[in-house]
């Protein structure tokens, strides 16, 4: 293992949905870096020097940062990617990064529009939550064609893990809404999902960083 020091540094925050794509493509990769977990109230001085729009994950490689979470995500795959997630058993990876675009892009808005109501006084909640409701059923629809149970084949691929950590935030918004609704085929993928050891493993709790702080090796040896 290369010493901490030299070690690139990722700033993450435990339940954000870009934080944990960004971990588990880092953690499956097996790219070490040193993890530093932001409390998103109190951002430190040294996150903001590198990055000055402080949004997590942040991670800051010699002479580069990168500040997008399918960024690092792409990085750390260019550099080892074992189980292909760059490579879907159906579809190409431009194919992905557009339903993953819709994910970060229209769904993400009514995600929030959702979850947090009152930051959004003038959203229509009922219209939000169609809106929400009608790109589910897009995946929905995908994965009742994949006999494997991923949207782009048998097995997961980047679509997949770049996309599960926001419908987890929203099947958390109102989980009895979330059970009832006409998606088998999600359900079933999101607890596939979050049972599998590589999101267990990258949701580990971590004290808060800060300065002269013992260094955080991630992901752990044992991961």
């Amino acid at each position: 293992m290369p010493a901490t020091s030299a070690l690139p540094v990722l700033y993450s925050f435990r339940r954000c949905p870009y934080a944990i794509r960004a971990r588990m493509a880092l953690a499956v990769s097996g790219q070490r870096c040193e993890l530093r977990e932001v409390v998103l109230r109190d951002k430190p001085a040294a996150l903001l020097a590198v990055s000055p729009q402080a949004t997590v994950p942040v991670l800051v490689l010699p002479g580069q940062v990168l500040e997008h979470s399918l960024d690092i995500m792409r990085w750390a795959l260019a550099a080892h990617d074992p189980h292909g997630w760059l490579i879907p058993d159906r579809g190409e990876l431009d194919a992905m990064l557009e339903l993953i675009a819709q994910c970060d892009g229209p769904f993400k808005r009514a995600l929030d529009r959702c979850k947090y109501p009152n930051r959004y006084p003038d959203a229509s909640p009922a219209d939000e939550r169609a809106a929400a409701h009608a790109w589910l059923r897009v995946l929905e629809q995908r994965l009742a064609l994949e006999p494997g149970g991923h949207l782009f084949g048998p097995r997961a691929a980047l679509a997949d893990m770049a996309i599960a950590p926001f419908v987890r935030q929203f099947a958390g918004i109102d989980d009895a809404q979330w059970q009832a609704a006409p998606w088998p085929h999600l359900r079933a993928w999101l607890v596939r999902w979050q049972q599998s050891p590589l999101f267990l493993g990258v949701m580990h709790k971590y004290e808060a960083w800060k300065p002269g702080a013992p260094p955080v090796v991630f992901p752990p040896p044992t991961a």
